[in-house]
């Protein structure tokens, strides 16, 4: 058996080194052509911003290629693509940023399109009627970068960068108010809101303003701001009040501030410090009272006039103010009767009192015993009482005044009830009403028709009368006067004729006394004097010929 081969019989493999090849010169080029363009590539990256995306509800004058984005009139980024959503219900605008303004990209950025816009309260984006629609761009304050953004619908206040303060205000409602709507301090134009939103509950309005410099120094923890838009007109039981701000804050809308003038300086106001906005003036410097009194008060009597605020005065002077309205009724007895609830302000009557007199009165007001005293002597000894008084005639408007009936009867307080019950006497509208349906009623009775006939047939009877006597003037101008011109001219003739007669007989007589010349000499004055008050009734006659129906009139000197 021939032996198998052994392992050493077989030829051994050797290990070579690889030869090295050598790249061929034509690589050489396209290779740095590729590195040169990888390193443009690169840095082309490196060099450009963020591109983000911009929702809007509309896109009025956005194109691509065209459009730029706009911070402090610089720009910072340019359109590049518009198309709509998914849904087809918005524009998505995608915009390219220059790497310099990559850091202003955080989630609280804002961006609306600009366009020309003009309002009440002014003109902004006249630049795009030349260069064209915007899109314009106010940095935000976080530090977390975003890359999709929602646009706003409407372009609001810029405020960054100016000197002032940002505000919070709450009212119940918006009103005539608006972005860009003025601030008013002592109606000089200090600021303007900048934004409004509904209230998380749904049941306020909260307004951001913002109040340049200088005049945010003047808001501090006791200013009051209120709303000065349009005309306030209120017409109450203290009259026809008119108020208004200024023009562009009657047709635009606009705020004021201001703090009460004995309120004690305090330090400014923190920036976004929240402030209640009043509806006016009045309630906005109303001050809050260190002292007040509940009491209630029952009529038998309409309330119909009476509203939650109307004034309460004592002796006519203001010394409180109504704060319900309602009806009490005793289940027993089924008597309903009004209730009115009002609040005293002892403070402001002892602020009416004598300077030497105000040390004791505030000692008076001071504690609740000395206030109950007081009040039951003026009402248990005094008479004092509460009486329903009507304020204004043509609105019917009423209020509650307080005054002293002595003979009213007698009342005590009882300071076991909360609140007090005070008594009342009955108002004087209660009885104004009947005595004018009195009136009223009267003259429904009167026979209007009869009186009316009898007034035409009396001016039927005077215009008869008047033509008549129309008639007889014409008549005495027409007749009488030549008569009586007649007449006077035949005794002027029989005057001259008994004259001559006179002269002749003067010759004959013996002696100028004698008897029968002395009588003619006296008939002969009769007769003159006879002729001339016919004379004077003639001419009288001539220039008044009503006297002979009317009698003579006398004539003033």
């Amino acid at each position: 058996m021939a032996e198998s081969p052994g392992r050493d019989s077989f030829p051994q493999a050797t290990v070579q080194p690889r030869r090295q090849t050598r790249i061929s010169m034509v690589w050489i080029i396209p290779i740095f052509a590729a590195v040169v363009a990888i390193g443009i590539a690169i840095q082309r990256i490196m060099s450009e911003g963020p591109t983000i995306t911009i929702i809007f509800k509309a896109a009025e004058g956005v194109e691509a290629g065209k459009t730029f984005v706009k911070y402090k009139d610089v720009n910072i980024g340019q359109v590049t693509e518009v198309q709509l959503s998914p849904d087809y219900s918005k524009v998505e605008v995608t915009a390219k940023i220059a790497k310099s303004a990559a850091g202003l990209m955080v989630e609280d950025a804002k961006f609306w399109v600009v366009q020309p816009r003009v309002t009440l309260s002014g003109v902004s984006g006249l630049s795009t009627l030349l260069s064209g629609n915007f899109i314009g761009f106010e940095a935000g304050t976080s530090k977390k970068q975003q890359r999709t953004f929602t646009g706003l619908e409407f372009q609001p206040i810029v405020t960054s960068g100016q000197p002032g303060r940002q505000f919070l205000l709450k009212a119940d409602n918006l009103g005539s108010l608006g972005i860009g709507s003025p601030i008013y301090y002592r109606r000089v134009a200090a600021g303007q809101v900048i934004a409004y939103n509904l209230a998380s509950d749904g049941k306020a309005v909260e307004l951001k303003i913002f109040v340049n410099s200088p005049f945010d120094t003047y808001v501090t923890s006791d200013t009051r701001f209120w709303n000065a838009s349009g005309i306030d007109v209120s017409l109450g039981a203290a009259g026809l009040d008119v108020r208004t701000q200024s023009l562009v804050a009657l047709l635009a809308g606009g705020l004021t501030f201001d703090a009460p003038q004995d309120t004690v300086k305090t330090a400014r106001a923190a920036t976004n410090t929240v402030f209640t906005l009043y509806s006016d003036q009045v309630t906005a410097m109303k001050q809050p009272e260190a002292v007040a009194t509940r009491y209630a008060l029952f009529f038998n009597e309409s309330l119909r006039g009476l509203s939650v605020g109307a004034p309460v005065t004592i002796l006519g002077l203001p010394a409180g103010e109504v704060t319900a309205v309602g009806l009490d009724l005793e289940p027993k007895t089924l008597r309903v009767r009004g209730r009115v609830e009002i609040v005293s302000y002892p403070e402001r009557l002892v602020a009416r009192l004598n300077q030497n007199q105000t040390a004791e009165g505030q000692a008076l007001i001071r504690s609740e015993r000395q206030r109950r005293a007081l009040m039951q002597g003026l009402v248990e000894q005094r008479g004092l009482r509460a009486q329903l008084r009507s304020g204004n005639l043509i609105t019917g408007q009423l209020f509650v005044a307080f005054d002293f009936f002595p003979d009213a009867a007698k009342a005590k307080v009882d300071w076991g009830h909360d609140p007090v019950e005070l008594p009342v006497v009955p108002g004087t509208a209660q009885d104004l009403e009947p005595k004018i349906t009195g009136i009223v009623a009267k003259l429904d009775k009167l026979p209007y028709e009869a009186i009316g006939t009898k007034l035409t047939r009396a001016l039927s009877s005077l215009n008869q009368t008047l033509q008549d006597t129309s008639k007889a003037i014409n008549r005495i101008d027409s007749d009488v006067t030549p008569e009586l011109k007649t007449i006077v001219t035949d005794v002027r003739n029989t005057i001259a004729s008994a004259d001559g007669v006179l002269r002749n007989t003067d010759a004959t007589l013996v002696g100028k006394d004698a008897p029968a010349q002395q009588d003619l000499r006296d008939a002969l004055q009769e007769i003159a004097r006879a002729a001339r008050s016919l004379r004077v009734l003639t001419d009288y006659l001539e220039r008044h010929p009503e006297a002979l129906i009317r009698g003579k009139i006398d004539e003033k000197p």
